[in-house]
């Protein structure tokens, strides 16, 4: 699979490798990319690349000098018995003093989980050897509890070494689409299943059918996919019973915390320390309205699965283990064929259009800075007054609202009449906001009615985005 994106990721990686003494933490969730971008940044560099695994702390000694013997071209240290990192970090030091260097540690957790006392080892080599060496150092790992306490909590000895950090996510749908030879339907639907993470593109080929890469990827036994879940959270050390509960109850459409409660017989607060690890993890997210002026102290706050894949396996797959176990997919089949669209694929578009109506900010094609991106409902989601895209410029004073249609068929004039009355009759968006302009948005895969196209033609404050562009009227 080809590099995608990322730009803004090289763009900081490179800018530390020009700087003195840069040290660097990459983290994120399995099979989202790290190794890749690192990969890719590496290109043309000096660069010594150790990826650590679990094993015996003098068999990690006995690789990296493999991989600096090979780096240097100096075989003798293929032999050498190195019984202290410091040796070894000194060696890398004086490799051409003059030259900048790269120095990786991949799957970093994997060395403490072998020797706890790595991070204190790592700061002095870092402090005494390595930052005024010309050695630029990257940290990076998969197990994210592990990261965040190692490599970059207060209490770690490596604490206010680092001079940057990346936290990397799955990959934005515009970026996906932009390289991808498939139409716009097709790759929201893939979208809706992968949710931008580059592993799991791997299993989704452009010119295969859907359902058959479902069939092969997620619901046979054998598919990479089918225990995707229990891999991801059991690799964090957590117990998956209380988690997958959780999950399964955001999946069944609960979002209050109260409801998730209720479903599960537990009081609010004893779900708040699962809550809050899942969404550490990138499982779930806390939203709110955007007009809430303290998202974090907000009592609207509504949560959601963040991870499509997540989101699709417990829709699809977790109900119905027992009958994929015994290879019977029709079920599951039948279900997909139900709602898939309408319901499931449909959720994920009103993501993707944040991301398309961001693109197009960023990229001056509407004229708009926002400061946020989200969304906004009343009292709960799918329920009183719902607007799937609220954005807010605070610079200019205006506020974007816009509605998500996946449908079939063009979309008409009712859609704009009926989004408008929502903004017109929200009072506690004009009392956030209070003389912001109005924008309108209506994002239709389908496109839209000779009607619609005349009524914006009409009214500047109403864009029409068809795909992933501004429909001309």
């Amino acid at each position: 699979m080809e590099f995608i994106g990322r730009k803004a990721e090289l763009e900081k990686l490179n800018a530390e490798y020009e700087r003195d003494g840069g040290f660097v933490v990459i983290y994120g969730r399995r099979r989202v990319g790290k190794t890749t971008l690192i990969k890719e940044f590496l290109k043309k560099k000096t660069a010594f690349y150790f990826l650590a695994t679990e094993e015996l702390e003098s068999q990690s000694m006995k690789r990296l000098a493999g991989v600096v013997a090979r780096t240097t071209e100096n075989s003798f240290l293929q032999k050498a018995a190195f019984t202290d990192w410091l040796d070894l970090f000194q060696v890398i030091a004086d490799y051409k003093p003059e030259e900048k260097k790269v120095l990786v540690m991949d799957e970093f957790p994997y060395m403490v989980k072998t020797n706890p006392a790595f991070p204190s080892i790592l700061q002095n080599a870092w402090d005494e050897i390595l930052k005024d060496s010309n050695v630029m150092l990257i940290l990076s790992g998969s197990l994210i509890g592990m990261m965040q306490k190692h490599a970059l909590s207060y209490d770690s000895p490596l604490y206010g070494r680092r001079t940057s950090q990346v936290r990397l996510a799955p990959l934005p749908f515009t970026d996906i689409y932009a390289v991808q030879k498939m139409p716009f339907e097709q790759a929201v639907e893939q979208y809706a299943v992968t949710g931008g993470v580059p592993k799991y593109l791997e299993f989704f080929e452009d010119g295969r059918g859907l359902e058959e890469q479902l069939k092969d990827a997620v619901l046979s036994k054998s598919g990479f996919l089918y225990e995707e879940p229990n891999f991801l959270l059991k690799s964090e050390s957590v117990t998956a019973v209380n988690y997958f509960s959780i999950i399964k109850a955001i999946a069944d459409g609960n979002h209050k915390l109260g409801k998730i409660a209720g479903v599960l017989g537990q009081e609010t607060s004893a779900l708040t320390p699962y809550l809050s690890t899942l969404g550490d993890l990138g499982f779930i997210e806390k939203k709110t309205p955007v007009t809430e002026k303290n998202p974090e102290k907000s009592r609207k706050g509504l949560y959601f699965i963040s991870d499509n894949f997540i989101r699709f396996w417990f829709r699809y797959v977790y109900p119905y283990k027992g009958e994929l176990e015994l290879d019977n997919m029709q079920i599951v089949l039948d279900e997909i064929s139900k709602d898939f669209a309408e319901k499931f694929v449909a959720f994920a578009y009103e993501d993707i259009c944040k991301t398309i109506f961001a693109d197009l900010c960023r990229n001056g094609e509407i004229s708009f800075m926002p400061s946020r991106i989200g969304s906004y409902w009343l009292n709960d989601f799918d329920g009183d007054t719902e607007i799937d895209v609220m954005a807010v410029d605070h610079q200019n004073k205006r506020i974007f609202a816009g509605e998500c249609k996946y449908h079939a068929q063009p979309v008409d004039v009712p859609v704009y009449f009926a989004l408008k009355k929502k903004v017109d009759g929200a009072v506690e968006i004009r009392k956030a906001f209070p003389g912001y302009d109005v924008i309108f948005g209506v994002f239709s895969k389908s496109g839209f009615t000779q009607r619609m196209l005349d009524t914006a033609k009409e009214n500047t404050g109403l864009l029409l985005i068809h795909e992933d562009y501004l429909a001309r009227c």
